[in-house]
């Protein structure tokens, strides 16, 4: 699909193929539009300080002028879509601000502390004391220039009609006015007007993207708010984990131990052989929670760190593995990542690998968390391959931390994670 053609490409090009386009009907609409845009916020701007400034005694005059922010961002979202008339391929601009969740008067309150920037200001300023007068005219200009050289050959007919200082006494002397002049000044107005038309949208559009500032701003928010969700996340696994370790696990554990002793005083018979196999589907239930419950969140992890919850899942592991991780407490998030991918590492060496041997190893390289799991498998390995990786490449992106997976065929095989982190004295 190709780029939609800009306004500059079309002044440039063929002459022929720019005055037959859409370009200078988009021009003239967009010039006619900051015209009327601008006057009417100029309207608005004046009624407001002039209500204000008479009110003020009763204190709506300082809410009247207070609205005035909340008026400058309501026309700076319609220009950011209006600029779209004149850049139809360019990355639309979007709201500088995230949209406020909790009704109309939320986003008063936050609209109130969230000012115009100062380019943004800058560009209201502009809009309203020169684009809009200087629109205003050359629209106005480009149209009647036109007009009266198309209709000439009339209004000579039934008036009196001065063109240059040359007056036609009637519709045949005028008639070259038509022929020649009015395709003369559609070609003059058709670049005039794209041209004042195409610069006017550049000058909105470097005033109206976000700053350096404004995007390290949106890029800190971003990842607060990505932290945020993997924070709420680990809180929630928690509460799952605990109400099934406290809850459901006891029950099942009751009882277990209640058909345990159930077998005792049963008679042998059919009703033993219920009881018995009762018990043993209740052991097998009680397993596979308690693996359910080291999937979601386990508890040696939370209560003895990333170490010995990973010595834990070695032990299980049918493929022998060294563990060398000497790592103190770190932050709940960065704790957890490091084990799922861990296990989930040695989860796929145990299933796809074919290893004889696997080794996990941990350290701290300034601010930054470093594990890494290497078997001497197969290889052929690959992050979104089925490995069940995947889905923590997003977890450690939201974390400011990477995924990789380095496996060629043959092997070796290893699964490396960086996430910054700080450590904490338990």
């Amino acid at each position: 699909m190709s780029r939609p053609e800009s306004a500059w490409s079309a002044l440039r090009g063929n002459p022929v193929r720019f005055l037959l386009s859409s370009w200078p009907w988009r021009s003239l609409a967009y010039l006619a539009s900051t015209a009327v845009v601008g006057l009417a916020l100029l309207v608005v701007l004046l009624g407001l300080l002039f209500a204000g400034a008479l009110t003020a005694v009763v204190v709506v005059g300082f809410l009247l002028i207070g609205a005035i922010p909340l008026v400058a961002v309501a026309v700076l979202a319609l220009e950011r879509r209006r600029i779209r008339l004149m850049q139809p391929g360019a990355v639309p601009l979007g709201e500088p601000r995230p949209p406020v969740a909790g009704g109309p008067r939320a986003w008063l309150r936050q609209r109130r502390r969230e000012p115009p920037s100062g380019r943004e200001a800058g560009y209201v300023v502009l809009l309203v004391t020169l684009l809009w007068l200087v629109d205003a005219v050359v629209a106005f200009n480009a149209v009647f220039l036109t007009g009266v050289f198309v209709a000439a050959p009339l209004l000579a007919a039934v008036d009196q009609v001065v063109v240059f200082a040359w007056t036609p006494d009637s519709a045949g002397e005028a008639l070259p006015l038509l022929l020649i002049g009015a395709p003369l000044a559609f070609v003059l107005s058709a670049y005039v007007v794209t041209v004042l038309a195409a610069a006017q949208a550049a000058l909105a559009r470097l005033l109206l993207e976000p700053g350096e500032e404004e995007l390290e701003r949106r890029i800190r928010q971003l990842r607060r708010s990505r932290l945020d969700l993997v924070d709420a996340f680990e809180t929630e696994r928690r509460r799952i984990e605990r109400h099934l370790h406290d809850g459901v696990q006891q029950r099942l554990v009751a009882l277990s131990m209640t058909l345990g002793r159930a077998e005792l005083d049963v008679p042998a018979g059919p009703g033993l052989d219920l009881v018995r196999q009762a018990h043993r589907e209740t052991e097998a239930a009680l397993a596979d929670l308690r693996e359910a419950v080291r999937g979601i969140h386990p508890r040696v992890l939370v209560d003895h760190g990333i170490a010995a919850a990973v010595r834990e899942v070695a032990d299980r592991m049918p493929v022998p593995v060294t563990v060398g991780l000497d790592l103190p407490r770190l932050p709940g998030p960065v704790e957890a990542a490091a084990y799922f991918v861990v296990s989930e590492a040695l989860t796929n060496v145990a299933r796809h690998a074919g290893a004889r041997t696997v080794g996990v190893a941990g350290w701290l390289a300034g601010d930054d968390l470093v594990v890494t799991v290497t078997d001497d498998g197969v290889g052929g390995a690959r992050v979104g391959a089925g490995t069940g990786l995947a889905g923590l490449v997003t977890r450690l992106d939201a974390l400011g931390g990477t995924l990789g997976v380095r496996s060629p065929v043959g092997g070796p095989t290893e699964v490396r994670m960086e996430c910054p982190c700080r450590t904490e004295t338990p």
